[in-house]
């Protein structure tokens, strides 16, 4: 921290924005408004990288349209007040006592939103949350993202949060496909400045490649762009697979059950055939075969492109399957495991699919929660166990998930709603409590998801820049509403968030037999002796008597919460480490599994498709480097420019269509009158409409300028991916008539 005679100071942060996990310095005046955000040249992960989202940082915090109390509805005239706190929380606990008398706990659901996993609030606090609502109606924007890869890694490795990433600063090749990083900042691969580091990747001499129905930003910058048909990745990675086999390419070098079926698999999806549906050349799917057998080191990366289609379980098996056929699974340059410094949860036993299903259309759990694309259902039909009241957390739903219309319209026939939420917006206009977080600089912020992800090992942790006043920080609002939820009150004189990290830390510390230690926790809250414990526990911790030496800092075996306070730019643990598989597997076999029953009966699925008649327009998503899902269109220095709702078609297309500059797009799921654009960008056959769009029921202004429409009128929460659940965005068969 840095003061300066005007009265700013300079103080440290991470940015919660994307998976980037940038270092910021944010400056502030002496009233706590932010004058300031730039880089941290002195974080040894970001290095000073900064993207517009983080620049903006400041007008998302004090965005004058954030709610900063409370809101109650009244639901005869459909009007907003504002009410205390506790008159808040009374009010919940009265609904939802009357509810579970009514109906049973079992007809509650929650819906948990992206901005979650970037918060110490969601880590640490909302697995209270689920446990206070006791339902199995568990929602989240995960089935709407990541579904596929979590399921794909659970099944061949026993736990669905051992992702392999790719060794970026290391890998002598990288194979991308549906992912654009240069606008997304990178998902489930957390790599701040990822132009630089691509960049890099060519500059020693390495490939780069990418796999794309559009020429993006991050095709741009590769050695190679292929277009491919949306949702055909699976075939191009199978005959991959094939010509591996074929040309007896394999070089497997950890210990995995499975080779023999996933051979047999691949037998009927040969190069010449998916080349007829991927529309990627026969010769160029054997030579990416060769490629990636012969470089020293390589990597294949997915990502959401490839997750929200209609086998995007299956294309993240793949993945993974070529990273250990061409022995470059766990291996320097390759796919790797991180390892993150605060203990997660240690999984015991192997990953399960579908252990119950949904009530209505009886599709499989995965993770503990039910597709997003069934929501609405469960909603609208009668019967035992139907919805009747949702929590939603950071979300909007109606803007993000399929057949957004419809759950729209389903959320009005809800008997109770409470969103937490710093917005009233298309989803929350339907609750009847509101309940809004401090601003963003007053919580704690430490990256327990993604560092889980990163590809290299680093930690930082930082405190509150601005004091919360009199007010709930956003974890004792979690904490309270499980209460109130449960029909209860906090205990009179009694803190609810530090009687729920007191129950965590003693039942941790007693499991690991060092609850003698309790004591020497260190912290100002009870929050951050409960990070102080998991960096302790983790694997390069004070009380791990296996910790791994983490040179590079200076110390060794002592990571403590204090490690990070000395160190405000963040730590450099070390690059990723070889050989993780033997700390990680959770198999029963102890082995990796490349041939899951569940997958290999998806593969049947997968065959038959290949005859069908491809479709004439498809449409498909994209990432806007101004922009992150539904929630960041509120701020004007980020709207304008490319940070625009127009559908992106191919000229040639235009032409053969009849079109000027708007057309209606019509799906199975509905119609759209859009603004096109034009470019050559894109690949013929294809149109692209981004995602989060459509604020015309929003009490945000600058939102509401420009509205845009929503995607999601247009995707059908009928069609999910099979294994996973994950709703389907990319790859829908749409019309489009002159409007």
């Amino acid at each position: 921290m840095s003061d300066a005679a005007d009265g700013h100071r300079t103080l440290l942060r991470t940015c919660p924005l994307c998976e980037a996990v940038c270092g910021l310095e944010i400056t502030l005046d002496r009233d706590d408004h932010v004058v300031g955000v730039r880089g941290d040249r002195e974080d040894p992960f970001s290095h000073g990288f900064i993207c517009p989202k983080g620049a903006s940082l400041g007008h998302l915090d004090e965005d004058p349209d954030r709610l900063t109390e409370p809101m109650i509805r009244d639901r005869a005239s459909d009007t907003w007040r504002t009410a205390s706190w506790q008159e808040a929380f009374d009010l919940i606990a009265e609904r939802m006592t009357e509810l579970v008398a009514e109906h049973g706990r079992g007809t509650a659901a929650l819906y948990l939103g992206n901005p979650n996993a970037h918060t110490v609030a969601g880590a640490l606090y909302l697995p209270v949350l689920i446990r206070a609502l006791s339902t199995r109606n568990l929602y989240s924007a995960s089935t709407a993202d990541q579904m596929p890869k979590q399921v794909a890694s659970g099944l061949m490795f026993g736990d669905p949060l051992t992702v392999a990433v790719p060794d970026l600063d290391r890998t002598d090749y990288l194979l991308m496909l549906g992912a654009n990083p240069l606008e997304s900042n990178g998902s489930l691969c957390t790599a701040p400045d990822y132009p630089g580091r691509l960049r890099a990747l060519r500059k020693r001499g390495g490939r780069f490649v990418v796999v794309d129905p559009r020429r993006t930003r991050t095709a741009k910058s590769a050695d190679e762009h292929l277009f491919i048909r949306p949702g055909s990745d699976a075939y191009l990675l199978f005959g991959i697979v094939h010509t591996l086999f074929a040309q007896d390419l394999i070089d497997v070098r950890v210990e995995a059950d499975g080779l023999d079926e996933v051979r047999a698999a691949a037998a009927d999806f040969t190069p010449e055939v998916v080349a007829d549906r991927t529309g990627v050349p026969a010769e160029t799917v054997v030579r990416l075969a060769r490629e990636l057998a012969a470089a020293p080191s390589a990597a294949v990366y997915a990502r959401i492109g490839t997750c929200t289609t209609e086998f995007g379980t299956l294309t993240q098996w793949l993945v993974d399957v070529i990273n250990v056929l061409t022995g470059n699974l766990d291996r320097v340059g390759g796919a790797m495991f991180p390892t993150a410094a605060a203990l997660g949860i240690v999984r015991t036993r192997a990953f399960r699919l579908g252990r119950w299903t949904s009530r209505v259309r009886e599709l499989p759990e995965a993770m503990g929660e039910f597709p997003i694309a069934t929501l609405a259902d469960e909603i609208h039909t009668p019967g035992d166990g139907q919805v009747r009241a949702l929590v939603t957390v950071a979300g909007n739903p109606v803007l993000s998930a399929p057949s957004g219309n419809r759950l729209g319209a389903a959320l009005t026939e809800l008997e109770f709603m409470v969103s937490v939420d710093r917005y009233l917006n298309e989803t929350t206009r339907h609750a009847d409590v509101i309940l809004p977080p401090p601003r963003t600089l007053q919580s704690p912020h430490y990256d327990f998801a993604l560092l889980q992800f990163a590809v290299h090992n680093y930690a930082r942790y930082s405190r509150p820049l601005v004091p919360l006043g009199d007010r709930p920080s956003e974890s004792e609002v979690i904490a309270r509403l499980a209460l109130a939820l449960s029909g209860q009150q906090p205990e009179p004189g009694r803190d609810p968030l530090a009687a729920v990290d007191e129950l965590v830390i003693a039942g941790t510390l007693h499991k690991a037999g060092l609850l003698e230690r309790r004591s020497e926790l260190q912290g100002a809250t009870s929050t951050e002796q409960r990070i102080d414990m998991m960096l302790r526990l983790g694997p390069y911790g004070q009380w791990n008597p296996e910790a791994l030496p983490t040179a590079a800092t200076g110390f060794s075996g002592g990571m403590n919460l204090q490690v990070l306070l000395d160190n405000p730019h963040g730590v450099d643990l070390c690059p990723l480490l070889p050989d993780r598989l033997p700390h990680v597997l959770r198999t029963a076999s102890k082995r990796v599994e490349l041939a899951p029953p569940e997958l290999l009966t998806d593969v049947a699925r997968l065959r038959t498709r290949l005859t069908d008649a491809a479709p004439d327009l498809l449409l498909i998503g994209r990432r806007q480097l101004r922009s992150n899902n539904s929630w960041m269109h509120n701020i004007s220095t980020l709207v304008g420019g490319s940070n625009t709702c127009t559908l992106l078609i191919h000229p040639d297309d235009m032409a053969r269509l009849g079109l000027s500059d708007h057309a209606v797009v019509k799906s199975a799921a509905g119609a759209l009158t859009v603004p096109l654009e034009p470019t050559e960008e894109i690949m013929p056959g294809v149109v692209s409409l981004p995602h989060g769009w459509g604020h015309t029921d929003s009490t945000q202004a600058v939102a509401r300028e420009h509205a845009g429409v929503n995607a999601n009128a247009l995707t059908d929460d009928s069609l999910v991916d099979a294994p996973s659940g994950n709703a389907v965005f990319n790859g829908v068969p749409v019309t489009l008539t002159p409007a």
